[in-house]
């Protein structure tokens, strides 16, 4: 009995997100506390340190950094499409170094965050329950206008079940609101056919190419599935050598790498494979990104084929490699009102959006 509880703890208030506002309870803690606070986007940035004593004192009694660590990923334009807190300061980067000590940063909420979640809060759109003391009240739910569990993803393991939903791009999601809701009118649902055409795969913040849409199509079926990501590249010829005996000579330039993939990782793999002679054709290896982009730059040897090599670096290290979907999150039973962690397919979750936000409007 008491693992039966912790486990259902783990599920419901940890570790899987709410369909209708995307959320997982820390991160909607976070962005209600911050609207308590005035931290509007038109507003200054208030320190980090306050926003986390804010949530745990008042709604979340658990650890400090676990409560900044969400908030540092809310903030991360690598992690999430679209991110719903505007961070001033070290948030981290995508070379997986850590954020700066909470009481260095500091932040505010995003145009998109207060818009889009926090709006109408005020407007007895939702419910609200009474926190873990019983001192204060905090909402169920935030009245979303946006399908944020798509656009922006989740990821979480509870105990016996784990959600990985990769982010997908604003106007597709929208407009394929707009054929369902057409379709409600009418009386006759819109075809998956048409669904996948609106929404045909994923679109990850780091950019880099998905290969295929089989496995897009499996994943929005059947609610598990996975895309295969291949990172952007192009050959340029670079000048080498000293200024009186310049010569020029290929190489790959990376400009957009696979999601979730540590850059600084990448580049130590690819070195251990030249330095283990698994990888020819390589004659130099450098990071020029900067705050305008990633640029990788990956040198030839002079007798070296561009196309061959590229195909090589494909196939041995995480400059190609998969992500793999699996479609879960805390959605109304069909008996009653209570939530229940549940498998969905991308009509699924639209549906449920679509569904919460008729209820918000009804209830203004």
């Amino acid at each position: 009995n008491s693992f039966l509880q912790y486990a259902m703890s783990i599920i419901m208030g940890r570790a899987i997100p709410d369909a209708r506002d995307g959320l997982k309870p820390v991160h909607r803690r976070i962005l209600y506390a911050m609207d308590q606070l005035s931290l509007a986007p038109s507003g200054s940035h208030r320190k980090c340190a306050r926003v986390v004593g804010e949530v745990l004192g008042k709604f979340h009694p658990h650890g400090d950094m676990a409560v900044y660590d969400a908030l540092v990923r809310l903030a991360q334009d690598f992690s999430t499409n679209h991110p719903l807190v505007d961070g001033h300061g070290n948030f981290g980067s995508i070379d997986a170094d850590p954020a700066a000590a909470m009481r260095y940063t500091e932040c505010r909420l995003t145009r998109i965050s207060h818009e889009s979640l926090l709006q109408e809060i005020q407007e007895d759109t939702v419910d609200f329950a009474p926190n873990f003391d019983g001192n204060e009240i905090e909402p169920n739910v935030l009245p979303a206008r946006l399908p944020i569990l798509l656009l922006n993803g989740a990821s979480g393991i509870a105990v016996g079940m784990a959600t990985n939903i990769p982010p997908h791009n604003l106007n597709e999601l929208m407009t394929a609101c707009g054929e369902m809701v057409k379709g409600r009118k009418r009386g006759r649902n819109v075809s998956d056919k048409r669904l996948f055409e609106i929404v045909p795969a994923p679109d990850f913040p780091t950019g880099a190419s998905i290969l295929g849409k089989e496995g897009a199509k499996k994943l929005y079926s059947t609610s598990n599935g996975g895309v295969m990501m291949r990172a952007k590249t192009k050959i340029e010829q670079i000048r080498t050598g000293k200024s009186k005996k310049t010569s020029t000579r290929n190489a790959i330039v990376v400009t957009e790498l696979p999601y979730q993939v540590n850059k600084a990782a990448l580049l130590e793999k690819i070195a251990a494979l030249v330095n283990d002679k698994k990888l020819d054709g390589i004659a130099d290896l450098r990071d020029e990104s900067d705050r305008d982009g990633i640029r990788v730059v990956i040198e030839l040897k002079r007798d070296a084929v561009a196309s061959i090599v590229l195909n090589n670096l494909y196939k041995k290290t995480p400059l190609q490699t998969s992500f793999s979907g699996n479609f879960l999150a805390l959605m109304k039973s069909e008996e009653g009102e209570n939530l229940v962690p549940t498998r969905f397919t991308l009509r699924q979750a639209l549906d449920c959006f679509l569904d919460f936000r008729f209820e918000t409007i009804r209830r203004k």
